[in-house]
């Protein structure tokens, strides 16, 4: 048995507590670990208890990671899974903390899916093919995928997402405005068929084009 003889706080920017077990610095935990566990000066721990803290520690830190991480938008599952997994933390803690992350309701795979997609379309419209690509990059499964494009309209998509680009080209060379506007579908995924009807019908529009 090992007794605490000092806590103190830790100079990091995370908030930690030095640990010191018979009157040496043995090791640190996390601050919130520390009061969670009720640890106190003059308790005493068994190994068993010191490995549990360790456990405990390294758990918190990898859930801790994951909800910073999570603090910039939205991620899927599998994001950080890999987030985790290169911060250094091992699968066991890193499922047990998605597991935790599931059940609080911050990790929802078909709600990312459906939060990207609405993303897009709202400022940056895209093909449905290339919002499945983006959605598979994200470690989606095809099943939610699937059911979250379905009502993509290409017309529809391609015809916004040409608008904000046409009234930035010249109106006075159709073919430069053709070539332009459609390296710009292009990009965003459309195919030859959508992006001709899309140019065509933005060119005759008022404002945009010849009319």
């Amino acid at each position: 048995m090992s007794k605490i003889t000092r806590l103190t706080a830790g100079k990091r920017r995370e908030k930690r507590v030095n640990v010191y077990l018979d009157g040496k610095y043995a090791f640190n935990l996390l601050a919130e670990v520390v009061l969670k566990e009720g640890l106190k000066v003059g308790e005493e721990l068994s190994e068993a208890r010191l490995e549990a803290l360790t456990g405990v520690d390294r758990y918190q830190r990898c859930l801790n990671a994951a909800i910073r991480y999570l603090g910039y938008r939205p991620r899927s599952e599998a994001e950080i899974r890999q987030r985790l997994q290169k911060r250094g933390f091992d699968s066991d803690c890193t499922e047990k903390a998605l597991a935790r992350l599931k059940e609080q309701g911050l990790v929802d795979d078909t709600a990312f899916a459906q939060f990207w997609k609405d993303n897009r379309e709202s400022f940056s419209p895209r093909s449905r093919r290339l919002t499945k690509l983006e959605l598979q990059r994200k470690g989606l499964d095809n099943d939610i995928i699937e059911q979250v494009i379905s009502d993509v309209d290409d017309s529809d998509s391609a015809y916004r997402a040409a608008l904000s680009k046409a009234r930035r080209l010249s109106p006075s060379d159709y073919q430069v405005f053709r070539r332009r506007l459609g390296e710009h579908l292009g990009r965003r995924g459309f195919g030859y068929d959508v992006i001709k009807k899309t140019v065509e019908r933005v060119w005759k529009e008022p404002g945009t084009g010849s009319e």
